[in-house]
């Protein structure tokens, strides 16, 4: 009997999960299909109960389920209670576990192909929906001196500012680091070349200029406001590049799409629902080939 994975999100025309992770499944001749699972809030928590049934392994959580998936599920590991935010489940028995592989694939793909150290360093991130909240969470335990957070809503924005200070909090008590600057500002400010004239690092965690969302081809910034020589990083991967990183090399700042962090935080989901080395080449090339890139 054939065994499933599922991407349960909404919208899932974006997503190119099934791809790469279908090659790696074959890969390793796994009788295992992975399916876009896409979902409207009325149906998610009958969707996440059916993750129960016998032929189910897991299932990657995407926008905008990763934060209220949380309840629905058994348990949830340390990091992804702290981060408050789960993107891969794992079906153990007949108990669903959330875990997070957002924040080790965030930091890898900012290691390896951003080349860029977050010590010490300024970061804005722009969002504060779960991936923003793993950036958040990926950027203090690489001790960058500041966070400045924004949101449509002003309110997440300060509920992940107070999160990460009270995570700060606690890491400080335990290990005697240094204290880590966050504070919240208004979506508007985002139009004031002043707000990021000293930073040194842009994470984009919102779905503006997503291809096939509601805000396709936009900008979350202006081209006069992003400061040459910053790194500015869009976790959007779909298209390349998107309309951000177009006006970021305009601009001759330093760019790192999201592809990257999709397939590392991918290759680890792959190694937790099957215990098996996740062939990342072969997922790079499955993931750039969807893309148009190869």
């Amino acid at each position: 009997m054939s065994r499933y994975v599922g991407l349960i999100g909404y919208p899932l025309k974006h997503s190119i999960s099934r791809y790469f992770q279908q090659a790696a499944l074959d890969h390793y001749q796994l009788d295992i299909r992975y399916q876009p699972w896409e979902t409207v809030s009325s149906r998610l928590q009958d969707v996440v109960n059916d993750l129960r049934e016998a032929q189910n392994v897991g299932a990657n959580v995407t926008v905008p389920y990763k934060e209220a998936v949380l309840p629905l599920l058994d348990a949830v590991d340390g990091l992804a209670g702290s981060v408050g935010a789960v993107n891969t489940i794992v079906k153990e028995g007949d108990r669903l576990l959330g875990s997070n592989t957002d924040v080790r694939g965030f930091v890898r793909a900012l290691d390896k192909e951003g080349a860029f150290d977050p010590e010490g360093k300024r970061v804005i991130i722009l969002g504060a929906g779960g991936a923003a909240r793993a950036a958040g969470f990926a950027l203090v335990q690489r001790k960058a001196a500041s966070l400045a957070i924004t949101d449509g809503i002003f309110e997440r924005a300060k509920g992940l500012a107070a999160a990460l200070e009270s995570y700060i909090g606690n890491l400080s008590l335990r290990s005697g680091a240094s204290r880590i600057e966050v504070a919240a500002f208004p979506w508007q400010n985002v139009n004031s070349a002043a707000v990021f004239a000293n930073c040194d690092l842009i994470v984009h965690c919102t779905t503006i200029g997503m291809k096939h969302s509601s805000q396709e081809g936009a900008s979350p910034l202006r081209l006069e406001v992003i400061p040459r020589g910053v790194l500015v990083y869009d976790l959007v991967y779909n298209p390349w590049p998107t309309p951000l990183l177009r006006l970021a090399q305009e601009a001759g700042a330093d760019i790192l799409g999201g592809l990257p962090m999709l397939v590392y935080q991918g290759a680890a989901s792959f190694e937790m629902w099957t215990g098996k080395a996740a062939p990342l080449d072969i997922m790079f090339s499955k993931a750039g080939e969807a893309l148009g890139l190869i």
